[in-house]
């Protein structure tokens, strides 16, 4: 795991303590600072203080002069209103960063691939991981997705970080630099942090900060923000611009065309790969996700015939769009990392003879986007905050039924689905956040799988 020394002697505040927090507060104390922590969850201060790490109440207490606060990225910084630990280290003079930027302070060697963007990043940042692996590179995956950066290992100098980044870790790292930095797209999502597009675009696009000439920018070419950043690049960035496209060719670029994938981002080395039959890269928005990794690994000396390889035994990321069991002729997919409409839009353009859960806690916009694509829904089962609204929207397009939770939905849709005399999908993409049931997306996905796995075992 990373060791931590830049902060030694100092006084560091850590507020906010999942995953990423205590680690972070533990390899600074291992590291000699002076760290005090503070959660306002019980248990995770009991799990801090158990780990022998200095509790203080830093809402209610008078700080000692502190030279940095690390943030959770769940709290806000600016918006809608700054949390009170903002204005209290604002006012005790400490900087304000997160756990990435004591990451980048800390790691001796090694490459950076950032990836960020509304939907995609998690899968997108597994294939480069997997794609890597599979070719024997030293590589090592974390940020938002799975491992804390700073439970990571310090890698060889030819070893290669793959960092998924949320807007709200990128809002918290003033020295981000990548290598390689890969922005996917951008559609309203968080809003309420960032007070409007604007602004939430703003953040996306400092994945591309501070890079050099070595540096290689990788931005999509179809979502029409993108695109005006991609044109902002060409004009003010030193980086290497290599565009990715679902709808067109692009010069320079890597582009999928009907599972047709085709990569002209190194020089004259053109090659084409057709990735329409790999189960795992299903759907167009998974063949962004794969020309995204493409462009990467192209850039970090992969060579086609392992690029293939990589691509073919990539097994797709858990919660999104993973098939979870079969029941009969009824298919359970578990798409909870679907947590906007954009998100679970993927999902139902996949599938026909859908028998739909969704809900959870409302995002802005709600489902309204999806209507195009009810046709493809035989019934629908709502669950959570949103599961009102989202009947006002279905309404005489789509039967539904409002369930009290996860358990019952999915029991539901099963029953319905077994109806079916041909093949269906009983699939979880809510379409909403998790937090009004469950702690995490990955909560409600693991909730789910388990009901499936009953009725699976229960049927035989």
């Amino acid at each position: 795991m990373m060791e931590s020394f830049a902060f030694e002697h100092k006084y560091i505040a850590v507020f906010g303590l999942g995953k990423s927090g205590l680690a972070t507060a533990e390899r600074l104390s291992a590291g000699n600072a002076h760290v005090f922590v503070w959660d306002d969850n019980q248990s995770r201060r009991d799990l801090a203080s158990s780990k022998g790490l200095e509790l203080m109440d830093l809402i209610s207490e008078a700080w000692p002069v502190t030279d940095a606060l690390i943030l959770s990225p769940g709290v806000p910084l600016t918006h809608p209103t700054p949390h009170p630990v903002v204005s209290i280290a604002l006012n005790a003079g400490a900087e304000i960063v997160g756990d990435i930027e004591v990451f980048l302070k800390e790691k001796q060697a090694g490459r950076v691939v950032g990836v960020t963007g509304t939907n995609g990043k998690s899968t997108t940042s597994a294939l480069i991981d997997h794609l890597l692996s599979s070719a024997g590179r030293a590589v090592a995956l974390g940020g938002n997705i799975g491992t804390p950066v700073m439970d990571l290992p310090q890698l060889p100098n030819d070893g290669i970080y793959v960092l998924e980044l949320s807007s709200y870790q990128l809002d918290l790292t003033p020295s981000w630099k990548a290598d390689i930095a890969i922005l996917l797209n951008i559609t309203p999502d968080h809003l309420d942090r960032h007070g409007d597009m604007a602004g939430y675009a703003a953040v996306k696009c400092r994945i591309f900060q501070n890079q050099s000439e070595a540096g290689v920018a990788i931005v999509d070419a179809d979502d029409l923000i993108c695109a005006a950043i991609n044109s902002e690049l060409k004009q003010h960035s030193k980086a290497k611009i290599v565009p990715i496209s679902v709808k067109r060719p692009v010069e320079g670029g890597v582009y999928v065309i009907d599972g047709l994938l085709s990569d002209l981002s190194i020089g004259d080395q053109s090659w084409t790969i057709d990735i329409s039959d790999i189960a795992s890269l299903r759907g167009r928005h998974n063949w962004q996700n794969a020309a995204a990794a493409v462009a990467a690994v192209s850039h970090l000396g992969l060579t086609p015939d392992q690029i293939e390889v990589g691509l073919r035994s990539f097994g797709g990321l858990a919660h999104r769009m993973e098939n979870v069991g079969s029941l009969d002729q009824v298919t359970f997919v578990n798409d909870s990392k679907a947590t906007n409409a954009e998100a679970a839009e993927k999902a139902l353009t996949s599938f026909n003879d859908i028998f739909w859960i969704a809900g959870g806690r409302q995002k802005v916009g709600g489902i309204k986007q999806l209507s195009p694509h009810f046709d493809r829904i035989r019934e629908a089962f709502l669950i959570g905050e949103a599961a009102e609204s989202f009947a006002t929207e279905l309404d005489g397009k789509v039967g539904y039924s409002i369930c009290k939770d996860l358990d019952e939905a999915t029991k539901a849709a099963a029953h319905a689905a077994r109806n079916l005399p041909s093949e269906s999908i009983v699939l979880l993409s809510p379409a909403a956040a998790s937090f009004d049931q469950f702690d995490s997306f990955e909560a409600r996905g693991d909730a789910f799988r388990n009901v499936v796995n009953d009725l699976i075992k229960g049927d035989k």
